[in-house]
């Protein structure tokens, strides 16, 4: 089989509108469960913490291909975000607003601080200048 079709294979669950759905409501889960324990802007700032982190290692620290078996480590060096098109299609574009949004809710410089830098950690490896780009060589194997 052709790695392109598999790689592609292996992230296609990205692009599809169900996902997007199931996404939003898992975050929406996490924030309302965070607002039994803590402050409205307390819950904002560790909900986008939360999601820009667990994204982060998703999207950008998980290399190959661990769904499809049959790539033969064509695609064993790049990440989930480097596998999907180049180009910013919806589901990157998506992908990118979700954080932006995140980032909207901060109240006071305090959670505008941690915010920034969990848009900061979301957004920057998501940029077009870094596609297959590896920091220092960390992650390069």
């Amino acid at each position: 089989m052709n790695w392109v079709s598999e790689s592609e294979a292996n992230v296609s669950w990205l692009n599809s509108k169900g996902i997007w759905v199931t996404y939003v409501i898992i975050i929406a889960l996490l924030h309302f469960t965070l607002l039994c324990v803590l402050t409205v802007p307390a819950a904002w700032t560790l909900t986008n913490v939360m999601n820009s982190l667990v994204m982060y290692l998703v999207l950008h620290c998980v290399k190959g291909t661990p769904f499809v078996e049959m790539d033969q480590g064509a695609a064993s060096r790049l990440t989930h975000w480097e596998q999907m098109d180049e180009k910013y299609s919806q589901s990157k574009k998506f992908l990118c607003i979700v954080p932006t949004i995140l980032f909207c809710t901060g109240y006071n410089f305090q959670h505008f601080i941690w915010n920034f830098v969990a848009l900061l950690v979301a957004l920057i490896p998501k940029l077009p200048q870094l596609h297959k780009f590896r920091l220092l060589g960390i992650n390069k194997y």
